[in-house]
């Protein structure tokens, strides 16, 4: 954020100067979202939320000061309509010290790890409470009042059977949730193993926060300029050799194997450097990889390689789900792709049933802005190579 930005005192004041600096163009819908997430801000502003850092505090604190209850905001539309854009606006701008912004995977790997941790504790007698969930949510809501997901979607049955009694919990100790998805609550982990009893946190989430569907009128990371260079879609020797020669370029070394101790066991890189991983598809998506994995390989490498992308049908819903969560993971923290693949990012699935034909239009139109000079602007070093490598091998 640029000074400039650093002195917008409202989501509209950001959203004008973007649309001065033409970044943007108005949009009816968005225009409407703007002035929610301005209420909203408003009364975070004035509310006194809880502040106690547990649950025991908060409730022996109420004779004093009840919390107010606030409800925050779920919005969802179709793949690049400016959701995350507007979300980030308002999370810079509403005055509470208390906030975390965090893509909606990122939070559930943080979220199972101190759960498992707190059951531990319980294990070795240091918690007394058999339930490992309620110290967990009064430190979350200790440490953020307001919690702003990105891309909130539910795949991982391990996350859905958890989910109703972490946000029960969060939602009592005064937390307020604003997230983006692609899809409405009702939408929520649908086809999901044991649906039935995810259905609960549906209403739960609803009765919480305000509804809103974003139907701007356009993509617009279909509108960035691509540098296809960054992803490519004709296998072959030709992909092979773009491969090696980016990786010789911007791998800083020619790398080695290399792994990355996580939860008691080993995420096996097959070739890494000090800045960049190497990945045939089969090694980071044909294994019983999650999102917390992805996240500890994102968090440790700028730049990441992947070869051999296949063309997924529903046969392969498995390896399309691992790889829809890989995208995520690196698109939240601006790491590099490098890829190749059989097709272009909008033809990898050709599913029609299950949840990931419908996540996969997302992972699409985050495939096509990772490989856009917009994307890459701020790794200027990076995208010089790719242009001038693109033109040698061209």
């Amino acid at each position: 954020m640029d000074d400039d930005d650093r002195q917008m005192h409202s989501v509209q004041d950001g959203y004008d100067h973007l649309v001065g600096r033409g970044e943007i163009e108005p949009d009816a819908s968005q225009l409407r979202l703007v002035a929610r997430l301005d209420a909203l801000a408003e009364r975070l502003g004035e509310a006194p939320l809880a502040t106690k850092h547990s649950a025991l505090g908060w409730l022996f604190g109420r004779a004093k000061s009840k919390p107010t209850f606030v409800r925050g905001l779920y919005i969802h539309g179709a793949v690049g309509r400016g959701k995350s854009m507007l979300m980030d606006l308002f999370f810079d701008r509403v005055a509470l010290k208390a906030k975390r912004r965090v893509h909606f995977h990122d939070f559930m790997a943080d979220a199972q790890e101190r759960i498992h941790r707190a059951r531990q504790e319980i294990l070795a007698g240091r918690l007394a409470d058999g339930d490992p969930i309620a110290p967990v949510a009064a430190d979350l809501a200790g440490e953020a009042k307001l919690l702003c997901f990105d891309e909130f979607a539910v795949t991982d049955i391990a996350d859905a059977m958890i989910l109703g009694r972490l946000f029960a919990r969060l939602f009592e100790l005064g937390t307020v949730v604003v997230a983006t998805s692609n899809v409405a609550p009702n939408d929520l982990y649908r086809d999901g193993l044991n649906r039935a009893l995810f259905l609960p946190f549906i209403d739960l989430l609803k009765a919480n926060v305000e509804v809103f569907e974003l139907a701007a009128r356009t993509d617009y990371r279909s509108e960035r300029d691509d540098l296809g260079e960054v992803f490519f879609s004709s296998p072959g020797p030709t992909a092979d050799r773009r491969m090696e020669m980016l990786w010789q370029r911007l791998a800083a070394g020619p790398g080695e194997p290399a792994a990355i101790p996580y939860h008691g066991r080993f995420i096996h890189i097959p070739r890494a450097t000090q800045r960049a991983a190497r990945f045939d598809f089969a090694d980071i998506c044909g294994v019983a990889l999650a999102a917390g994995d992805y996240l500890q390989i994102a968090a440790r490498y700028r730049i990441v390689f992947i070869e051999h992308i296949p063309v997924m049908g529903f046969e392969r819903r498995n390896e399309a789900k691992r790889f829809i969560n890989l995208v995520d993971t690196l698109y939240d923290h601006h790491a590099v792709l490098i890829a190749s693949a059989d097709a272009e990012p909008d033809k990898l699935y050709w599913g029609e049933t299950g949840a990931e034909s419908f996540e996969f239009q997302r992972t699409a139109s985050r495939l096509k802005e990772m490989r856009s000079r917009e994307y890459l602007a701020p790794k200027q070093d990076l995208a010089e190579h790719l242009e001038t490598l693109a033109a040698m091998v061209s």
